[in-house]
């Protein structure tokens, strides 16, 4: 089982280094054609965030393992906000804005509970893939119409500077954009097709279910774009936009990598992918609007980050009890 772990480890690292590769390359091409810095940073780069789960999920589904592809959307949303944000908020109190309250948590928990009611019925069709890209379009359009006509939070403006400098300091010409872009998306292709692969394998010596691995293996492995971005935010001070990254990737997952599988492998869904898998899922949704108001008001504190990280460890034991059962 050699070769498929570290096909694993080496299409994590692979991964990580072309999407980052991506990105820049497509940011750049655009503000070289006259996109404005708020476009890109609503599409470009939100949609980059989740180009690892997006490929993994597009891979998977095309080598026929759809459970693969859908235990790396939720999977990867369980471990945005058990993991990622409970390491995070162990470096400092994150807060969170008037606005995400308001605006942005209820959006990803309306998004939530439709994917829920598409995965209910135990089957994920095209049907379902379709409702989630007409979601996916009318959520953008609402980002375009909405941000743009009020006035810019300190934590959407830290942003969109962010993303200006970033572009600026490399001043790449059309070429030089293009090259980064598409040797980018190559490697970034290449590399999830080894992961898929080697996980394929993993899952096959191992005697457990694509599933599985998809929820833990995968998952974390793709995650850790999101992990790098929000430790570098609160490293820099920007402990608000840490949240945020999570928020928008959590977004994208349900609506950019779920249809994948049920666009391209429509199947039926194993009972625990509904019951445990997506019911933790809602559950940390659900908690990312009631901790705000608990403790010290409006902030996800290290206390509250234990607790997430405690949820996510007790989902691993669940996990490994569910496969010592079943063996």
């Amino acid at each position: 089982m050699l070769y498929p772990v570290l096909a694993v480890v080496f299409g994590v690292a692979a991964l990580v280094w072309s999407a980052d590769r991506f990105v820049h390359g497509a940011a750049a091409m655009a503000k070289n054609f006259g996109v404005s810095v708020f476009i890109i940073g609503l599409t470009v780069v939100a949609f980059g965030t989740s180009a690892p789960e997006i490929v993994i999920s597009t891979s998977a589904s095309l080598e026929g393992s759809p459970e693969l592809a859908i235990g790396n959307a939720i999977g990867s949303n369980i471990a945005n906000v058990g993991l990622i944000l409970g390491i995070t908020a162990l470096f400092g109190a994150l807060p969170i804005q008037r606005q995400t309250i308001r605006e942005d948590l209820p959006i990803l928990l309306v998004i939530t509970l439709v994917a829920g009611g598409l995965l209910y019925d135990m089957k994920l069709d095209q049907i379902d893939g379709v409702i989630l890209l007409v979601m996916l379009l009318a959520y953008l359009y609402f980002l375009i119409r909405h941000k743009k006509t009020t006035e810019g939070t300190e934590e959407e403006d830290v942003f969109l500077a962010e993303i200006e400098e970033e572009i600026e300091d490399e001043h790449l010409t059309n070429a030089q954009a293009s090259f980064k872009f598409i040797t980018g998306l190559i490697v970034l292709l290449g590399s999830a097709k080894l992961m898929v692969w080697g996980a394929q394998e993993i899952a096959l010596a191992m005697g457990i279910s694509e599933a599985i691995i998809g929820l833990t293996l995968v998952a974390l492995g793709t995650s850790l774009p999101e992990l790098a971005a929000s430790i570098s935010s609160v490293t820099k001070g920007h402990h608000d936009l840490a949240i945020g990254n999570i928020i928008g990737s959590n977004v994208f997952n349900l609506l950019t990598v779920l249809p994948m599988p049920a666009l391209l492998a429509p199947s039926v869904l194993e009972l625990e992918i509904f019951s445990r898998d997506y019911a933790l899922m809602l559950t940390l949704t659900l908690l990312l609007l009631i901790l705000p108001f608990l403790g010290k008001r409006n902030h996800i504190t290290a206390v509250k980050g234990i607790f997430l990280l405690s949820l996510y460890v007790a989902y691993y034991a669940v996990l490994y009890q569910s496969q010592v059962t079943t063996a």
